[in-house]
This record gives C-alpha cells, structure tokens and sequence, in this order.
C-alpha cells in the first residue's frame, strides 16, 4: 500500500523537473525574443526620426535655394538653383533632390514672376544629378555631370517649346537656351563641386548621409573617416 504513493511522489517529482528543465530552456528563447522587440522599437524610432530629419533638410534646402537664387542670376542661367540641385541628390537622392527643384520652381515662379525656366531649367537636371551619383557610386564628380546634362542639355530644349507655346516667345531655337545653361551649370556646379568635396574630405558628407538615412554612396569620406579615427588612436598610443 505504500508503494502507491512513493511511486506517485516520485512520478511528481519528475514532472516537476521536467517543467523546470522546459521553463529553464525557455528563459533564452524570451531574452531572444525580447532583444529582437527591442532592436525593432529602436528600428522603427529611428527610422521615424530619420524621415521627421530629412523633411526638416528639405524643407531647409527649398527655403534656401528660394533665397539665394538671385545671384548671379540673368534669364537662362541660375548658378545657384543648380548647387541646390547637386547638394540635395548627393545628400537626399534624386527624388528628394527633384521635388526639392519643383517646389523652388514653383515658388519662384508665383512669387518671384520668375518665367517657366524656374521648372525647366531644374527639374532634369536634380533628377539626373542624383541618378548619376547612386550609379557612380558616390562620385560627387557624377552628380555635377548629371546636372550638366539634364539641365544644360535636356532641360535648355526642352525650355525652347514651352517658353514659345506658353509664353508667346519669339526667334528662339532648340539650342538658344543652351550655352546660357550650360553656363550656369558649370559655375553653380563647380561652387557645388567644391564644397562637397571638402564635406567628403573630412567625413561629414557621410555623418549627414548616415543621419539623415539615405543610402551610402560616399566611400571617400567613409574611408577618410576611418583614417582620422585610426590616426587619432594611434596618436593617443603613442602619447
């Protein structure tokens, strides 16, 4: 009568090990599944942020290529509508860059009487700018070119049919508009050339793009960034 029970106590027991091993092997499985909610919520705040930044640099980069377009500017040619274009692709994209060029168009021409040279002769090239740069692979001499073209190019003929239709132009040609945009694309992308390069030369061209969560296409800065932090360690070893 009394081995009943002790098998039955014993047979508890084991069960009750059993269940400790099965809630012992399960304690790895939650921290796993609790950093995984973590590295999620961290994921999603980030990316949040990241876009509240760049609508925040948009809106900055449309206010001041509204702003500073006047300079140097004659009809035809914008200089520095076309460093806001360059700086914007390499910064944000070619479609960030292209919308960022036709709010500024849009704004200059209501506000400004700016002609519709404002979209035209932006438009092609912001976008052309960025796609150039993502394909170059973060070259920022890329980006310049790809401005050249689209807007000194593409966007100089285009501008010949709609100045003529909607604004009533006369004695123009395909290529009329041409040097004049080409012109300022040299010169606002020269400006633009320069002053990315300096970015890239000492790593802040790829701390904005990092912050801003865009892809990474600048490996100069990435590998200078790399070099400063490795010369600083060793000039801290060797001190």
């Amino acid at each position: 009568g009394t081995k009943v029970p002790t098998v039955m106590t014993g047979f508890g027991r084991l069960l009750g090990t059993v269940e400790w091993i099965r809630e012992m092997e399960s304690i790895p499985r939650l921290k796993d599944r609790l950093h995984r909610s973590i590295k999620e919520w961290s994921f999603f705040m980030e990316s949040k942020q990241q876009k509240v930044l760049r609508l925040v640099f948009l809106s900055m980069m449309i206010g001041l290529g509204v702003v500073i377009s006047p300079i140097l500017r004659v009809e035809g040619m914008c200089p520095m509508a076309h460093l806001i274009n360059i700086t914007c692709s390499v910064m944000l994209g070619p479609w960030y860059s292209l919308l960022c060029a036709t709010l500024i168009g849009i704004i200059r021409m209501t506000v400004m009487g700016i002609p519709p040279l404002a979209l035209t002769g932006a438009v092609f090239g912001a976008a052309l700018s960025g796609i150039f740069y993502r394909v170059s692979g973060g070259k920022i001499i890329a980006a310049c070119l790809g401005e050249v073209i689209g807007t000194g190019i593409i966007g100089a003929m285009v501008s010949y049919p709609v100045m003529e239709i909607l604004m009533g132009r006369t004695g123009l040609s395909w290529m009329f508009y041409v040097p004049s945009f080409i012109a300022g694309t040299l010169i606002g992308g020269s400006i633009a050339f320069g002053l990315l390069t300096i970015l890239s030369r000492n790593g802040t061209l790829l701390e904005f793009q990092r912050k801003l969560g865009v892809n990474i296409y600048d490996r100069g800065s990435h590998q200078q960034a790399a070099r400063n932090l490795y010369g600083h360690h060793v000039q801290g070893a060797g001190k």
